[in-house]
């Protein structure tokens, strides 16, 4: 007579199953991973926080404008670190996953929230890692705005990566080879194998996408959504102007406006007019990619001071896009005072191409891409 299967016994069986030592699902190894994902998240966090404090900067934040390329540095480290983080989580998940066959599920209440606190930091980094990678492909299937939700849930994971290290670091100081339970037995070459393919894996995913932001390897960048050199005057866009909906026009004038002491009106021919100045500066976008371009033109702080504009004045550069988030940007101090920021009218020695923002659009160090904006229409001075 058969008999009737024990559940308990069933779920212990597999969980003992799927975390044999030779398959290198023990504990060290899910500590090591732990630790590396620890410092991968870490690394994304605050610098997806420079970026989000860069776009939507708070009242009681002014962002300086050198080191030149700060942002293209921390930005390529977000998106870059971040895809390579990919191997290393699903490794993780791989590693650990047995115990969610353990048995008992909850043993107290301590223990109940213990295996709560685990969804919203699976949950979130799977979200996290999902969405941003439909962003870097400019894929938006989701109905919420990708920056906002990105922002908010990187609070979230973070805040239940930091509760679940407190709660594993003294399990983690307690492993020694030998002692404790089965899984925390040594693997020998297999836990090294593993660990040397997860790395293998994530060294792979940076190597084939650093060149979007490291020019030297651009060659190699094959997943990367733009790559340096290729676009309109040797420099990729990520929007064109009919995209935008602009189109050239023959009467186009740039207005400065507002908190100023005398308003203008400038033709591109009075701004050709102007002193000229050329910058190397990069486009860096928050996708992760940049490259860099000379470009030419009037700087910004000349204009201002032709208009009388006071020193602590802000500047709100519009752009003939009709639409759009990012149609308008917000200069402060310390960048239209930089004697990098141009009004640019040339790029690598030829009139900007309309893709780029012809007849005139704003290029300052150390800014995302977003916020260099093309097609340029009005200065309105705020602020002073």
């Amino acid at each position: 007579m058969l008999r009737r299967p024990d559940p308990a016994r069933l779920i212990t069986a597999i969980g003992r199953f799927a975390s044999r030592e030779r398959d290198g699902r023990d504990e060290r190894t899910a500590a090591w991973l732990g630790a590396a994902l620890g410092v991968s998240f870490t690394v994304a966090f605050v610098t997806g926080l420079i970026s989000h404090f860069m776009q939507h900067p708070p009242g009681w934040a002014v962002w300086p404008s050198r080191p030149v390329g700060l942002y293209r540095l921390t930005q390529g480290a977000h998106v870059i670190g971040g895809l390579a983080t990919i191997p290393l989580l699903l490794a993780k998940l791989w590693t650990v996953y047995p115990r969610l066959w353990q048995w008992p599920p909850v043993r107290s209440a301590g223990h109940a929230l213990e295996r709560a606190l685990v969804f919203p930091l699976v949950g979130g980094a799977l979200f996290q890692l999902v969405t941003g990678l439909f962003n870097i492909a400019y894929f938006y299937p989701f109905p919420f705005f990708f920056t906002t939700a990105h922002y908010w849930t990187a609070y979230i994971v973070y805040g239940a990566l930091v509760v679940h290290v407190a709660n594993e670091w003294a399990k983690v100081r307690g492993l020694r080879p030998g002692h404790g339970s089965a899984d925390a037995r040594p693997t020998g070459p297999s836990r090294r194998g593993f660990l040397a393919t997860v790395a293998g894996a994530c060294g792979l995913v940076g190597l084939t996408t650093v060149g979007e932001t490291f020019t030297p390897l651009g060659g190699l960048a094959l997943l990367s959504p733009r790559r340096p050199g290729v676009g309109p005057q040797r420099l990729p866009v990520n929007k064109t102007a009919a995209a935008a909906g602009v189109r050239p026009d023959p009467a186009w004038r740039l207005a400065v406006t507002g908190d100023v002491a005398r308003e203008l009106s400038l033709s591109l021919a009075d701004l050709r007019a102007m002193p000229q100045h050329a910058a190397r500066l990069p486009i860096a976008c928050v996708e992760g990619w940049s490259a860099a371009g000379t470009w030419a033109g009037v700087r910004l702080r000349d204009v201002l001071h032709a208009a009388g504009v006071h020193a602590g004045a802000r500047v709100r550069v519009e752009s003939l896009e009709a639409g759009g988030r990012y149609r308008a940007s917000e200069v402060d101090p310390p960048h239209w005072r930089d004697e990098l920021t141009l009004l640019a009218l040339d790029l690598n020695g030829e009139p900007l191409s309309p893709d780029h923002g012809y007849p005139c659009r704003l290029i300052a160090p150390d800014r995302p891409g977003v916020l260099q904006t093309k097609w340029i229409a009005r200065l309105v001075v705020h602020g002073s």
